[in-house]
């Protein structure tokens, strides 16, 4: 009923998104996201006005690894950023956790409160679908990662009244705060682009689930 030609385009955006916010960029990631296929995928998503400069700056920085002279030394420094900006808690990262933006007291402390409230909310919305987050992804369950993958499951499995409302409460509450962070202290452009992009398609997206109500 809800499995449509675009239900299951929107859930491969959700997915990509999920994928490059859920570890670093290797060499599979790299070769799997320069490849015609997804290149033709980020064409499409060019086509909108609010998406395309994002979509530029994200493609231009994967070329541009992959074509370096060097492309292990180029992923060790998309690595490098991906660390710094989401794997250590520090003043100059940006925290991938829900309840960092949620929660205005870990804000002032500039500490997450991991395994909270947030992450036991999405633990009961994984476990009502029957999803568990992947052994290798030893995240609390509120990572950007885990509730973009969450959304891209709703996608074909929820009418759009209940995707709608997810994506308000458990993602756009705190999506702005996150890019504001994330761009304030990114060194590089490949992380912001990606933030922007993904603000972007979930402001869009949204427009669309509530447009078709």
């Amino acid at each position: 009923m809800y499995n449509t030609p675009m239900n299951q385009g929107r859930s491969m955006v959700y997915k990509l998104l999920s994928s490059l916010f859920a570890k670093e960029l290797d060499q599979q990631l790299l070769q799997e996201l320069t490849a015609s296929q997804a290149q033709a995928f980020f064409a499409q998503l060019a086509s909108d006005p609010l998406l395309s400069q994002d979509i530029e700056t994200i493609n231009s920085e994967l070329n541009s690894t992959l074509t370096s002279v060097n492309t292990d030394h180029a992923l060790l420094e998309l690595a490098a950023d991906y660390c710094g900006l989401f794997l250590v808690g520090t003043k100059h990262s940006a925290s991938p956790y829900a309840s960092f933006y949620l929660n205005d007291n870990a804000v002032a402390k500039d500490d997450v409160l991991l395994f909270g409230e947030q992450h036991q909310q999405m633990q009961t919305y994984l476990k009502q679908n029957q999803l568990t987050v992947q052994s290798e992804f030893p995240e609390p369950s509120d990572h950007i990662a885990v509730i973009l993958a969450y959304v891209a499951h709703q996608a074909c499995a929820c009418d759009d009244s209940a995707q709608l409302s997810f994506i308000r409460q458990y993602l756009h509450a705190w999506l702005p705060r996150f890019v504001d962070r994330l761009t304030s202290v990114d060194t590089g452009q490949f992380y912001s682009a990606i933030a922007h992009l993904t603000l972007a398609w979930v402001e869009s997206d949204c427009e669309g689930l509530k447009g078709a109500q």
